[in-house]
């Protein structure tokens, strides 16, 4: 993940968000896995940046770029 990219993960029996290049929580840790992509997503969106979502097992579930994409890509 590039710097600033935020992640979607499940730690010390909750889910949570943090922003890439730092140990801090971004908001309260979440009960469900939706309440924090939800609230993530928002921060991703606001900011022009990835999110990464990971499964329960770490595993990445999912990405969504909402910025930076390049415009100009073959293929």
């Amino acid at each position: 993940m590039a710097q600033g990219d935020i992640e979607t993960y499940y730690g010390d029996g909750q889910w949570k968000n943090k922003r890439e290049g730092t140990d801090r929580a971004l908001g309260a840790g979440y009960g469900t896995k939706d309440e924090a992509v939800s609230a993530a997503r928002t921060a991703a969106q606001a900011d022009k940046v990835e999110h990464v979502i990971k499964n329960q097992d770490g595993q990445i579930s999912s990405k969504n770029s909402y910025g930076n994409d390049p415009r100009n890509v073959p293929g």
